[in-house]
């Protein structure tokens, strides 16, 4: 693994990105960079202009009920709800309330919402927020349980994204693969950096990285 490449966003250079390469096993695919997002989601100030920076991609144009956060950017849903409800700004949820709430994992990995979470889902605008899309895969997973519960997908939002859309739904991010240009995400049964011998030099999820090595 070598040292981070701190990446600024293009519409706030105070949100910065910082891309480890490597080889990363994640629970859907094999990449080659690591998107660490600690300071994004867990610091008070980078927390707050990543959630700015989010707002301004969807305020005008996104009806939004509840945020529902995934991989642990809760903070970052917070102040993103704060921001969309600002009073005398021009936004599609100005004045209004919004839920911020988190799915509970079984042990299988499938979302599940408790009795007590269903009325701030069900026949709601659900924005979905994640710090990363890599295949899509959890989006779809998530768009399939919450249409279960009777929820309407009104938009996907994301720190970083290699899709651009899933299921015919937008997904507005921060940064791209246009922003690490030898981005690359694997199937697992079709690796290329396995195929070359490259040693494996950590497990990664939304919540950080476990060296193997």
């Amino acid at each position: 693994m070598q040292e981070p490449i701190k990446i600024p966003c293009k519409s706030n250079s105070n949100v910065v990105l910082n891309a480890i390469p490597g080889h990363f096993v994640t629970p859907n695919s094999h990449v080659n960079y690591f998107l660490d997002m600690t300071n994004l989601k867990y610091r008070l100030d980078e927390a707050f202009e990543t959630a700015k920076a989010l707002s301004e991609q969807i305020a005008v144009t996104t009806v939004v009920d509840t945020i529902v956060c995934i991989d642990g950017c809760e903070v970052i849903g917070a102040f993103l709800a704060q921001d969309l409800t600002k009073a005398g700004t021009y936004s599609m949820n100005s004045r209004n309330t919004i839920n911020i709430i988190t799915p509970e994992f079984t042990n299988s990995n499938q979302f599940v919402f408790r009795e007590n979470f269903v009325p701030m889902i069900k026949d709601k605008n659900v924005l979905l927020l994640l710090t990363s899309a890599t295949t899509g895969k959890t989006i779809l997973k998530a768009a399939q349980i919450l249409g279960y519960y009777g929820a309407t997908i009104s938009g996907v939002s994301a720190v970083f994204s290699a899709a651009k859309s899933v299921m015919g739904i937008p997904i507005n991010s921060l940064f791209s693969t246009s922003d690490i240009a030898d981005y690359k995400t694997y199937a697992p049964e079709d690796c290329a950096l396995c195929k070359e011998g490259v040693g494996i030099d950590a497990l990664a999820n939304g919540f950080g990285y476990s060296r193997i090595n």
